[in-house]
């Protein structure tokens, strides 16, 4: 008989608590559905502002040193291409033609551009990801510019 009372108080709690609870009104429904919004779009604010600072994430010390160190050198090598082919093009005996000559100097002109990027983002060391990929772009379109580049019969 004891179980049965038990048994029976226990289920008319849990009745009484079911029917309480799940009796919310429309506005307790609608502004728990406001409450959950509001929620989901802040987290969706946490998740792109941290995103975004891992975008933008600053080159270390010792990768910043390495990158600039081969991109001097490149830019050096580029250098020296480049007195090449105006040392080639001034020979005697050569016609000086005003399209090598063009050339060369727009050339010249981006290689130089390179090397004040270099500069320009040593001062201001800012979204290495999208530098560093727009940076050896430039380096590869000036590179590849500097090996089709031919003046005269090579020799």
């Amino acid at each position: 008989m004891k179980k049965v009372l038990i048994s029976l108080a226990i289920t008319s709690v849990f009745v009484a608590g079911t029917t309480l609870t799940g009796c919310q009104s429309p506005e307790q429904k609608e502004a728990a559905a406001r409450d959950k919004l509001q929620n989901a779009k802040q987290e969706l604010r946490d998740a792109q502002t941290e995103a975004n600072a891992e975008a933008q994430k600053v080159a270390t010390a010792e990768e910043w040193e390495s990158f600039k160190k081969d991109a001097e050198l490149t830019i050096r090598n580029n250098e020296i291409r480049i007195a090449e082919l105006k040392a080639k093009i001034n020979k005697p005996g050569t016609i000086l033609d005003p399209l090598y000559a063009k050339r060369i100097e727009t050339l010249e002109q981006q290689n130089r551009d390179l090397n004040a990027q270099i500069s320009a983002y040593e001062k201001s060391q800012s979204d290495w990801e999208s530098f560093k990929r727009k940076f050896n772009h430039d380096m590869a379109v000036l590179g590849e510019a500097l090996r089709e580049f031919t003046v005269g019969p090579e020799k």
